[in-house]
Order: C-alpha cells, then sequence, then structure tokens
C-alpha cells in the first residue's frame, strides 16, 4: 500500500502501531470519505485475530474486524444487535462496515455502540506494552474521545451472554432506510417472577456520548411490578429534568421528547404502565 501498511498478523499490527503515526481501519465506511490527506493507514481487516466472534463464559466476543453482515449471519450474536445492525445503513455498507471501527468513530449515533452501552459491554485494548479491558461507558469520553492511546488497538468487544433477551429497541431517523440516526433507544428488563431485579436505558444520537442514568434505573431495581408503578412518574420526571441534550438535525426539544416517549413506551411494554 502507498499510503499505509496491511499487516497479516495481530502482532505485526502492534508493532507498526507502535512505531508510526497510522490509523487503524478495517471497513473505512466512514473513514474513506473524509479523504485525509497526508495519512498512512493501517489496514486491519485481513488479520484472522480480528475476524472472530466466540464465546467464552461470560461474553460473546466480537472481534473488531467483524462486519456487520458477519454478525447478522452469526448464531452467537444475541438478537438485540442483529436487530439493531440490521438496520445499518445499505448491505454494501454493512459488508464492509466493523464493529472496531463503529467503536472507534467515537460517535453517539453509532448503531451497534447503543447496544453496547445497554449491556453494558467491554472493550479489549492491545498493545505491545499489554491489554487492558475497558467498560465501555468509561472507554467513551466524550464526542470524538476515546481512551485509546496511541499505541492500542481496539480488538474484540465483549457482550455480556446473558440479560439480553428481553429487550426493547427503537431507532428514529428521517427516513425509512440508509438513515442517521435522530434518536435511538435501548432498554433491558430481567425479572425475577415479579421483581424487578436489572433495568437499563439508553439514549443514543442525542448527546456528545451514549446517555444512561444509571441511578435512576436503580430506582426500579428490587421492586415489584406494582412498586414500579407506583414510583414511575417520579423518575420520568426526573429522567427530564436531566436531559440537556444536543441540537443536530433537528432541536434538542425534539430529541428530548421523542427521548420520553421511547422510554414511557419501553416501561409500558415491559408491565409498567
Amino acid at each position: 500500500m502507498v499510503n499505509g501498511y496491511k499487516p497479516s498478523s495481530l502482532q505485526e499490527a502492534l508493532e507498526i502501531r507502535a512505531a508510526k503515526d497510522v490509523v487503524p481501519y478495517a471497513g473505512g465506511t466512514d473513514l474513506m470519505v473524509e479523504n485525509r490527506q497526508g495519512v498512512s493507514y493501517l489496514f486491519l481487516s485481513k488479520i484472522p485475530e480480528l475476524k472472530e466472534i466466540r464465546l467464552d463464559d461470560e461474553y460473546v466476543r466480537i472481534g473488531a474486524a467483524v462486519t456487520f453482515t458477519q454478525a447478522l449471519e452469526s448464531s452467537l450474536i444475541p438478537p438485540l444487535m442483529k436487530e439493531a445492525v440490521s438496520r445499518i445503513a445499505a448491505p454494501a455498507i454493512r459488508n464492509a462496515g466493523t464493529f472496531g471501527g463503529n467503536i472507534g468513530n467515537g460517535s453517539a449515533k453509532a448503531d451497534s455502540v447503543l447496544i453496547h452501552f445497554v449491556a453494558d459491554a467491554k472493550v479489549r485494548l492491545v498493545s505491545l506494552r499489554g491489554e487492558r479491558i475497558v467498560d465501555i461507558g468509561q472507554f467513551y469520553k466524550g464526542r470524538k474521545a476515546l481512551d485509546l492511546a496511541s499505541d492500542e488497538l481496539i480488538a474484540e468487544v465483549l457482550l455480556p451472554r446473558t440479560g439480553l433477551e428481553n429487550y426493547y429497541y427503537k431507532k428514529v431517523g428521517g427516513r425509512n432506510a440508509l438513515a442517521i440516526s435522530r434518536v435511538s433507544f435501548a432498554g433491558l428488563i430481567v425479572m425475577d417472577g415479579d421483581v424487578i431485579r436489572h433495568i437499563a436505558a439508553a439514549f443514543g444520537a442525542v448527546s456528545g456520548t451514549v446517555l444512561r442514568m444509571r441511578d435512576l434505573e436503580k430506582m426500579f431495581e428490587g421492586k415489584t411490578l406494582a412498586e414500579a408503578k407506583a414510583c414511575k412518574d417520579e423518575i420520568l420526571s426526573l429522567y427530564a429534568s436531566r436531559m440537556e441534550l444536543t441540537r443536530g438535525r433537528v432541536s434538542a426539544e425534539y430529541r428530548k421528547a421523542v427521548c420520553m416517549n421511547l422510554l414511557k413506551d419501553f416501561l409500558e411494554e415491559k408491565g409498567i404502565s
């Protein structure tokens, strides 16, 4: 490659990353349209270690160079993630776009990132110095700001194997297909009989990073559905008071109204009505 490097192993990629000023990429579906000048690229799409989807006792481990099409065709990927990535652009983009790129772009609009946030996924980062596992919420420090050192690469996303079955997902765009999110929402609930053991609600494309208000989620946890219904209005009021959203293609007021409507719909669908 004239303007970059094409390693065949992860070790080779890490050596280049440590020694050179390079921009890592695999699919390039976002990166290439930027048409950066004077940039050297590190092409990662052919590295076998980054192309795997595998299971361990706790996680579905999704390699950074796994494409969205590959994920859709895999029996290991949970339905919530499949629903989200199936809404990404068109088949040609899904064939090339990767999980590592969707995370590494640093955008709160990224469809897979919303699911990582609501599921409390982790990111495995690697360098010649070793590796570290970072919670997705800590990895995103703000819009286009990541906890990623200049010698590190995203190797895998660790998506929990359990707790993703009872979900709610909506993406609001300007059209039915090929849409960039104006607002996206994902919710999860884990029940033990009539008791809420865990609940999570994540809002995408409305701020510098995906939003979760974990302290408000905990106000539901440990309660029966009847008890949750009794305090729902109070909790919704707290959500509304905290939502200071950015303006994008639509107003911040519109985004807030949509977020609150989706949150209410999620709660009602799951029996907190």
